[in-house]
């Protein structure tokens, strides 16, 4: 007889195959699809996210939730099962509090303000988006509602993305961030100036690609199993372990937005292609959060790739493809390059030290909208004047400005996931240098395997299994803290520019 806990992954299979065709088209949708397919396409997703959400919240998964709770009873509280069990049933009553009409509106409103969002850049002009944006507002509401929260409504949407974390932590953890940073920044604004002029001038599509292949390559990522295309905003997509593709965004006269860009989504892939076989197409099979997704983006890109090591490594290959650029920098120029720092308009190319800001910003505006205070017609002057406030520049068009991100095409709650992301990251790297001394040497040398291995053992092979700050505490011997991120950042660049 087949127990319960072997039905419930034969169930949980079904979905999460639907959910990886959902991938695929989601994929297709954001590079190669043609614009006049849109409405198509929005039909499609919403029919198969319909199905998913169908199975999902079937009587039938919670009777095997309370059957395989009996079956794993005796078992050790971190068997595998166990875990499934646990998870599988927060998943359950989460789905079970969202209608069905409200997850077909929001999947199909989602696709359908993606196009918007996409024409609405182009030609940058934020009327285009505002009624899309109104009514993502009145959806996540309502979204809220439906999960319900204890303090904040916003509560409800982070749980989505990062299980476990509140509105008032965040405050309290970006109230750390901010004073820190900006310090920082007008402190560098006073010292003398990095050149970067060599990453400026001209570098063919043809050859960035070559060169970003290289890249990811290098680091780890497995391209038997994954492979990079071209697409408006830079993102990975997962149709399974053994399908995992990333997109690059490329301009011909700025050659660092491409690479770490490719860089970032590499780290993001690297986490999915590691995930535990013996755990896969159940629910333990994914990332703990968003936030730890992005510390393997972010550590991949920046810790490493723009790490003097890798500098060092990596530079004979640029002087191969871009000579003219290349031929006469030093590993030590290139580092330094690499790390300028300086206040920009868009946050997928900021730098270190004034990524956060870009978060903290669009966190406060999407507190605003959702609690009322902000009027989505006001939205690009609000955007205009936190962005002077903060950074000390001015967005010249709204597609430089509240624009420039999709997320807000889809719903709320995403964005803190990269700054969590960004602390993550330096305590596991404050970590990941005790536990190995020789790694700087190693990527030098080019062998980036050691940081590989070491995160396949701490992060990936524990799939869902933890929630993000359990995993956290597991892997670094404490809570998640934001004086490793203040200090990594502080070390790094008080020393790149003499202060």
């Amino acid at each position: 007889m087949t127990s319960a806990m072997q039905q419930l992954k034969a169930y949980q299979k079904k979905v999460i195959r639907l959910g990886e065709i959902s991938s695929v088209l989601g994929w297709d949708q954001l590079t190669y699809m043609p614009p006049g397919a849109a409405a198509d396409r929005a039909d499609q997703e919403t029919t198969i996210q319909m199905l998913i959400h169908e199975l999902s919240v079937s009587p039938a998964v919670g009777k095997l939730l309370a059957a395989c709770e009996t079956e794993v009873s005796g078992l050790e509280p971190d068997a595998d099962d166990v875990a499934l069990v646990r998870v599988s049933k927060r998943d359950y009553d989460l789905a079970t509090k969202v209608p069905a009409a409200l997850i077909e509106e929001l999947v199909s409103h989602s696709s359908m303000a993606y196009e918007v969002w996409v024409q609405a850049r182009q030609r940058s002009d934020f009327s285009l988006f505002a009624p899309v944006l109104r009514k993502t507002i009145v959806l996540n509401q309502r979204l809220a509602e439906c999960i319900g929260y204890q303090d904040h409504p916003y509560d409800a949407l982070l749980n989505e993305h990062e299980p476990g974390m509140s509105t008032a932590r965040l405050r309290q953890l970006f109230a750390e961030l901010r004073p820190a940073l900006i310090t920082l920044v007008a402190d560098i604004a006073n010292a003398t100036q990095v050149d970067a002029s060599f990453m400026h001038g001209d570098f063919p599509l043809a050859s960035q690609q070559e060169l970003t292949l290289e890249a990811v390559r290098a680091v780890g990522y497995d391209l038997n199993h994954g492979r990079q295309d071209k697409t408006v905003h830079p993102f990975c997509t997962s149709f399974s372990r053994n399908d995992v593709r990333i997109t690059t965004r490329y301009d011909e006269h700025m050659l660092g937005g491409a690479l770490y860009a490719s860089l970032h989504e590499a780290g993001h892939a690297m986490y999915e292609q590691g995930l535990p076989s013996e755990l896969e197409l159940t629910a333990l099979c994914r990332a703990a959060s968003s936030g730890v997704h992005e510390s393997q983006s972010r550590m991949w890109e920046n810790m490493v790739g723009r790490g003097g090591p890798f500098c060092t490594y990596f530079l004979p290959r640029l002087a191969h493809y871009f000579p003219g650029s290349f031929g006469s920098v030093t590993p030590e120029q290139l580092y330094r390059a690499v790390n300028k720092v300086e206040p920009s308009l868009i946050r997928v190319e900021a730098d270190e030290v004034t990524y956060n800001l870009h978060i903290i910003l669009r966190f406060e505006l999407e507190i605003a909208m959702l609690e009322g205070r902000l009027d989505v017609d006001d939205l690009p002057d609000a955007w205009d004047a936190a962005m002077q406030e903060m950074l000390g520049i001015t967005p010249p068009t709204d597609s430089e400005g509240c624009l420039q991100d999709v997320h807000w095409s889809g719903g709320f709650g995403s964005f803190p996931a990269y700054s969590i992301g960004n602390l993550i990251a330096a305590q596991l790297w404050n970590k990941v240098q005790t536990e190995l001394p020789n790694l700087s040497a190693s990527i030098e040398n080019g062998d980036c395997s050691p940081l590989l291995n070491w995160l396949r053992e701490k992060v990936h092979s524990k799939g869902a299994k933890l929630f993000p700050m359990d995993l956290v505490l597991h892997a670094t011997a404490e809570p998640l803290n934001s004086r490793y991120l203040i200090d990594y950042l502080n070390g790094k660049y008080r020393d790149i520019y003499g202060l």
